[in-house]
């Protein structure tokens, strides 16, 4: 081998080994210290790339999750609220069924209409104060309700938004169907219902009375009920009574039984129980909606878990693996630099041939 002064190709080798040692030590202390193997797109761009996507994906998943949870607090609050307003109901059903039985006189029976229209003026007082987060749950009807303007109902119901996309997939819709208004005025809105009778020999029989009639012979109508002599009036009917509303104050209340059309309180039991039956049916559909929507965190869990796993398989560091590169790189650069500096001791043998 040829003795050079002034080229050191020993040198130069052990010089490029001690870089690239010192490069691989550096590498392995990145990823030792921050715990990830893909620090920089240099490192690995089609997983820094993928990794950066799932990242993106998974935090979206817990925003979901939250959004669900969400959902599902608004649906429990509203099926509680509706367990209120069905407690109010049956109470004035057994109210009212005790009025229809005949046996009570006119005071018994005003004590029993006070009580009816003190729980009917709840039910619109908590149907009207159920909300969750400025959204009233009990107030929505058939036209366009002011009350929830400038929040997330809109005549669609309320959209939560479960998935990563802006599709139909990644949305669960909670109609307005769940949200009906519950004022007494939207619970009690029409219909009819049998009720025994006399007919006009006197002999027994059934008859088909509608609920504006009922309410029109205590002195109210339907189309009242969204005013508080409208619901005395209904109270009345559901007590045996007929009511006359008074230009100041409360006004006075008659037995219908001294009325011809005296079904009041028999016929409010069953227009009572569609009343209940409405409610009922608007819980089912809360339940079967509470159900969708726990399936959806439970499935968004099942997603956020699986990406996790796959992005730490991708992105973290092997501590055992990179624990042994460490140790080499270690070894490598400590030699590399021992033989380096024996290298530029080289060319001073030359000094031995002058």
């Amino acid at each position: 081998m040829t003795l050079t002064i002034n080229t050191n190709i020993a040198s130069i080798v052990a010089e490029r080994n001690l870089t690239k040692a010192t490069n691989s030590l550096n590498t392995s202390l990145e990823r030792l210290s921050t715990g990830y193997k893909i620090n920089k797109s240099g490192d690995n761009a089609a997983g820094y790339s993928i990794a950066d996507k799932w990242d993106t994906y998974i935090s979206s998943l817990d925003v979901a999750t939250d959004n669900a949870s969400t959902g599902a607090d608004l649906l429990t609050t509203a099926e509680q609220s509706y367990g209120i307003l069905t407690d109010h109901l049956q109470r004035i059903r057994d109210l009212t069924e005790q009025a229809a039985n005949g046996t009570y006189g006119s005071t018994s029976l005003k004590a029993i209409q006070s009580e009816i229209y003190a729980r009917l003026q709840e039910v619109n007082r908590v149907s009207a104060n159920s909300e969750f987060n400025g959204i009233k749950l009990m107030m929505y009807n058939d036209s366009d309700d002011a009350k929830n303007k400038g929040v997330g109902m809109t005549n669609a119901g309320i959209n939560l938004q479960v998935g990563l996309y802006n599709n139909n997939d990644s949305v669960i819709n909670l109609g307005v169907e769940l949200f009906k208004s519950g004022q007494i005025s939207s619970l009690f809105r029409g219909g009819s219902v049998t009720v025994y009778g006399r007919d006009s020999k006197g002999d027994p029989t059934m008859v088909t009375k509608t609920l504006n009639e009922v309410l029109t012979a205590a002195g109210g109508s339907v189309a009242a009920l969204n005013t508080q002599d409208g619901l005395r009036a209904m109270a009345a009917a559901c007590s045996a009574l007929k009511y006359t509303p008074a230009t100041s104050g409360e006004g006075k209340y008659t037995l219908l039984a001294d009325e011809n059309d005296n079904y009041g309180a028999s016929a409010m039991i069953g227009f009572i129980d569609n009343a209940i039956d409405e409610l009922s049916k608007r819980v089912t559909r809360i339940g079967a909606a509470q159900n969708r929507v726990e399936s959806a965190i439970s499935a968004i869990d099942i997603q956020s878990q699986n990406l996790t796993s796959s992005l730490s398989t991708l992105r973290d560091t092997d501590v055992a693996n990179e624990s042994s590169k460490y140790i080499q790189s270690q070894i490598l650069q400590q030699a590399s630099a021992t033989l380096l500096a024996t290298a530029n001791q080289t060319p001073s043998i030359a000094l031995n041939l002058i």
